[in-house]
C-alpha cells in the first residue's frame, strides 16, 4: 500500500529540520555522540527482525545493554517483555516503552542491510519477515534513552520504568504485559510515553495528537447461513450471497446513518467468501470485517448494530430462527489511545522549547490502532499519557512526492525505509527531554 503525501508534511518540508534543535545543549550533544554506535544497534536490528512474541534474540540484545547502564532488568514480562528499573530519589515514576516486533513481509528496500530472514507467523505460513513498521528505530531510540538518563542520574529524581514491549502487531502486547505483573511487579506509572515513526511526515518533524489520538480495532466474523441448492432453481433454495450482501449494504448506514458525524467511525468488510461453483447455491457465506472507533459508547453502537443487522436481514429473507447469522468479535480487541490532554499539551510545549515551533505540529488523530492505549486503560485516574510520532520521510522524497514524481510508501509496506538516523536522534532527545522535564531533581 501507498500514501499519498499529506498537506501536513507538505508544510512542514517547507521547514529546514537539518538546522539542529532550536537551542542546543548536553542532552542533544549526548545524542549526537552516541549516534553512531545507535545506527549500528539500528542496522544490527533491522537484519535480524523477530515476529510478534518471537522476539527472543531482540529482548535479549537489548535487556543486555540496559542491565550494562545499572538498570535492574527483568526478562520475559509478557512472554518476551523486558523491563528496566531505575531508582533514583524520591520522585514520580515514567514509564517509557517500545515495541520489538516486526512483520510478515518481505523486505524490498535494496538497502544494504535488508533482512533475510524467513519466519514462520501464527498463521503457519513461512513468509519474509522486515521491522516495516519502524520499530527498529524505536528500540534504537529506546537504547539512546536509556544511556542518555543513566548518564544524567544527577540530573533527575524519581523512578524510570523503561519496557521492551512484544507483539504489538498483533495489538496483545501491552495487555500480555500488564496481565503478567507490570503494574503490580514493578513501580505503577504516575506518565507513561512513548513515539512512533510516521511515513507521512517529514525526518525528524514531531506530530502529536490531544485526546483519542488512535482507534479501537475490532476484528468481526460474519457467519451467514443459507439452505443451499441447484443455481437453476433459487427458488429451492435460500442463497447466503443475497443475504450477506444485504448485510454488507446495510452495514455501511451503521456509520452514515446511526453515528453521530463528529464521531468518526469506520465499518469495513475486508473479506467476502461463499460457493465453489457456478451454478450452485453455497449453504454459508462468511464475512470478515475490521471496525474502529473512539470511545467506548461508539464502538458498542457498531458492534451492536452488526449483530442486529446481520439477524434483521437473515429474518428478512425468510431464514428460520436456528440458521440465523452468528457474529463472532475477536478477543481482546486493540482499544483506542488516548493522549491525556493536559499531559499532551505539558510535553508538546517541552518539544517546541526543545526542538523550535517549526518542528512540532499538532495532528489529526488517526483511525489506526496501537496497543500502547492498554496502559492508560489500566489506571485511567492515576496514569497520564502520550504518544507521539516522529517523521521518517526523507526530505529528498518529500520534494519528489510534492512534485508528483513519486508516491509515498506507508507503514507496512515492503519499501518503508526511514531516515533511520533523523527518527533515532528526535525520538531519543524527546523521550529523554521529556524524562528530565517530568522527574526534576529538586533544587535543580
Amino acid at each position: 500500500m501507498k500514501a499519498t503525501i499529506s498537506k501536513f508534511a507538505i508544510a512542514a518540508a517547507l521547514i529546514s529540520l537539518g538546522s539542529g534543535p532550536a537551542y542546543a545543549d548536553d542532552l542533544s550533544s549526548g545524542v549526537a555522540a552516541d549516534m553512531p554506535e545507535l545506527m549500528e544497534l539500528y542496522r544490527d536490528l533491522h537484519a535480524n527482525p523477530e515476529l510478534s512474541f518471537q522476539e527472543v534474540g531482540t529482548s535479549k540484545k537489548l535487556a543486555a545493554r540496559a542491565r550494562a547502564l545499572g538498570f535492574d532488568v527483568t526478562e520475559g514480562v509478557g512472554k518476551t517483555g523486558v523491563v528496566a528499573v531505575m531508582r533514583n530519589g524520591e520522585g514520580p515514576t515514567v514509564l517509557i516503552r517500545a515495541d520489538m516486533d516486526a512483520l510478515p513481509v518481505v523486505e524490498q528496500t535494496g538497502l544494504p542491510f535488508a533482512s533475510k530472514v524467513v519466519g514462520v507467523p501464527a498463521s503457519g505460513v513461512e513468509t519474509g519477515v522486515m521491522h516495516a513498521c519502524g520499530h527498529d528505530t524505536h528500540m534504537a531510540a529506546w537504547v539512546g534513552t536509556a544511556q542518555q538518563l543513566a548518564e544524567r542520574k544527577d540530573q533527575w529524581q524519581g523512578t524510570l520504568v523503561m519496557i521492551l514491549q512484544p507483539a504489538e502487531e498483533l495489538g496483545e502486547g501491552a495487555l500480555a504485559m500488564l496481565d503478567d505483573g507490570l503494574f503490580t511487579r514493578f513501580p505503577k506509572p504516575d506518565f507513561v510515553i512513548g513515539f512512533h515513526d510516521a511515513a507521512q511526515f517529514p525526518a525528524g518533524m514531531i506530530g502529536y495528537s490531544s485526546g483519542y489520538a488512535l482507534a479501537n480495532v475490532d476484528s468481526v466474523d460474519i457467519s451467514v447461513p443459507g439452505i443451499g441448492g441447484h443455481g437453476a432453481y433459487p427458488h429451492t433454495a435460500k442463497d447466503p450471497i443475497v443475504i450477506a450482501s444485504a448485510i454488507v449494504m446495510r452495514l455501511q448506514t451503521l456509520v452514515s446513518r446511526e453515528s453521530s458525524p463528529l464521531d468518526p467511525a469506520v465499518v469495513t468488510v475486508g473479506s467476502f467468501h461463499a460457493g465453489a461453483k457456478h451454478n450452485i447455491i453455497s449453504d454459508e457465506a462468511r464475512l470478515q470485517l475490521t471496525v474502529r472507533s473512539y470511545s467506548d459508547a461508539s464502538r458498542k453502537l457498531l458492534l451492536d448494530g452488526i449483530t442486529r443487522i446481520a439477524i434483521a436481514e437473515a429474518m428478512a429473507a425468510g431464514m428460520p430462527e436456528d440458521k440465523l447469522p452468528t457474529v463472532t468479535v475477536q478477543e481482546p480487541y486493540t482499544p483506542s489511545t488516548y493522549n491525556t490532554p493536559a499531559f499532551t499539551e505539558r510535553m508538546a510545549a517541552e518539544f517546541r522549547e526543545r526542538f523550535g515551533d517549526d518542528r512540532v505540529m499538532k495532528v489529526p488523530s488517526v483511525m489506526g490502532g496501537e496497543d500502547f492505549g492498554q496502559f492508560y486503560r489500566a489506571d485511567p485516574d492515576h496514569i497520564q499519557s502520550l504518544i507521539f510520532w516522529v517523521g521518517g520521510v526523507p526530505h529528498d522524497q518529500i520534494d519528489k512526492a510534492k512534485a508528483g514524481e513519486i508516491s509515498l510508501p506507508s507503514l507496512h509496506s515492503p519499501f518503508w525505509a526511514p531516515d533511520a538516523e533523523k527518527v533515532i536522534a528526535t525520538g531519543a532527545e524527546a523521550l529523554a527531554g521529556a524524562a528530565l522535564s517530568l522527574m526534576p531533581r529538586a533544587g535543580g
